[in-house]
């Protein structure tokens, strides 16, 4: 409780105050100019409710007519914050995160030729950002967006929304801030000293996936190396005056302060994963100078994560690949053998899943699966046909290639999911533009007929109409060793 001396009502500071110092009430008593007391002017603390404030202004009324009993108040909405907090937060051990995205709408850049990606909706956003939560493991307590023209330098997203986030972060009792897009490192840094919190960024979070989900040894040592590539210019020591001393001749002066030394260790561990990522690469070199030698052509499967690849390369070569209905849901390829309906035979791999605004660190960390992309005569690009956003997909995957130099490879744009879609959007969807289009349901292998025979035809056309057939009694993708997922593994999504 204090005073306005010009009798004016509760400030922002006051509410934000309010809302910090997790008071039950704030109050500020107006005084008129010959000292007597004027208006009351109250505010108190409500229980989290999905995009409501966190306080409720009560009506002022002058001091000495006022109604208010601040006991009753108090303990009336004790008993309210009892019966709408879940109770479910205090058994649920996994993080509390807010999610704050914000959609930066710059000017349109200067047209340089590569292919333009469509602006991706704030609700496409939202929900991608969700669904790296469910696959984090990460419990979403709240959605704060934002619009603005450019970002801010220091805090992204301007002080004054920075202390609406800290206050709903109380509020949904938060404890972690995922933030999209990705902060800078002096952005991260200014969030995290304001607010007290844990703050990471769209990136971060995915590497943390990749973290949980890599099996093979090339895989994690890949996850590993893109995690230190990120977090190197974001360690950070706030105290960096704590350097150690030496005394005596050539000692003299500041040591090594604890953030060199950090950096520099980190440094050395990312060139030991380098050295030792290239020699898994001299490996999978080795595998396909063997199919350059057998004359076998490849057959990648792209797209964007969760389109279905895996269930796809499950149902074309009967495997038991791992296919979840998550982001990422495997990350180590897997290469098989298939044999086309001529008795042709062919190797297709399951090879990577693209997101939008793919990390950089992240793409350049596993770039053994790019050689398997550029070792490829064929690109399946499976799209989830029943996902609203499935053209913005399909133009962040082609921009993703056209990145990686795959422009010109052959490709076939595989819809995926199209037993989800009704007669007119199923139509729509088979229409495609420049590349040759398949609809499927990679679920079920009576709709994937079409499918090789476009594989055929479009291997003959690049000139392997005359591979030579196979002479083995049956197609065990188990004979054949680059069908082994442990022997080629290169780390990327599928």
């Amino acid at each position: 409780m204090h005073t306005h001396l010009r009798n004016e009502p509760l400030t922002r500071d006051d509410l934000v105050d309010l809302a910090l110092l997790r008071l039950d009430l704030v109050a500020a008593i107006g005084v008129w100019p010959d000292g007597r007391p004027a208006d009351l002017h109250v505010a108190h603390l409500l229980p989290p409710v999905e995009g409501g404030p966190p306080w409720r202004l009560l009506p002022s009324e002058p001091f000495f007519r006022s109604t208010l009993d601040p006991a009753a108040l108090i303990e009336a909405l004790e008993e309210e914050f009892d019966r709408v907090a879940p109770a479910a937060i205090a058994t649920d051990k996994r993080d509390r995160a807010l999610l704050v995205v914000v959609d930066i709408r710059r000017p349109p850049r200067v047209n340089t030729g590569a292919p333009r990606v469509p602006a991706t909706s704030s609700e496409s956003r939202v929900n991608e950002l969700r669904e790296l939560c469910r696959t984090a493991g990460v419990r979403v307590m709240g959605v704060l967006e934002q619009r603005r023209p450019e970002a801010d330098p220091k805090t992204l997203i301007g002080r004054g929304k920075l202390e609406e986030v800290l206050i709903r972060a109380m509020q949904l009792d938060a404890n972690v801030l995922i933030f999209d897009p990705d902060l800078t490192p002096v952005q991260a840094h200014a969030i995290a000293d304001f607010t007290d919190l844990k703050v990471i960024d769209r990136t971060m979070l995915i590497l943390d996936i990749f973290a949980q989900r890599a099996k093979s040894r090339d895989g994690k040592l890949q996850v590993e190396l893109a995690q230190l590539r990120y977090r190197l210019p974001r360690l950070h020591e706030k105290n960096t005056m704590m350097s150690r001393l030496t005394g005596g001749i050539g000692g003299r002066g500041p040591g090594e302060t604890k953030l060199e030394e950090n950096r520099r260790r980190a440094r050395e561990r990312i060139h030991r994963l380098e050295r030792e990522i290239d020699r898994f690469g001299e490996q999978r070199a080795g595998r396909r100078a063997e199919r350059v030698r057998r004359g076998l052509p490849v057959v990648a499967i792209v797209g964007y994560t969760n389109a279905g690849k895996s269930t796809l390369l499950n149902t074309l070569t009967r495997s038991d690949v791992l296919a979840e209905d998550r982001l990422f849901a495997t990350l180590d390829p897997t290469t098989r053998r298939l044999r086309l309906p001529k008795e042709r035979e062919i190797i297709i791999a399951d090879t990577v899943g693209f997101i939008r605004d793919l990390p950089r660190d992240l793409a350049r960390a596993f770039r053994a699966t790019l050689e398997e992309l550029d070792e490829a005569d064929l690109l399946l690009h499976v799209v989830d046909a029943a996902d609203p956003a499935h053209e913005q997909q399909i133009a962040a995957v082609e921009a993703i290639l056209s990145d990686l130099g795959l422009a010109e490879t052959r490709r076939i744009l595989v819809m995926n999911k199209v037993d989800l879609l009704s007669g007119d959007d199923r139509a729509r969807v088979e229409r495609g533009g420049d590349l040759p289009v398949v609809a499927i349901s990679a679920r079920d292998g009576a709709t994937t007929a079409p499918l090789l025979e476009a594989v055929e035809s479009a291997l003959a056309s690049a000139g392997f109409a005359d591979v030579a057939r196979s002479d083995d009694s049956d197609a065990d993708p188990s004979s054949d060793p680059s069908s082994d997922p442990s022997s080629d593994a290169a780390g990327l999504p599928s």
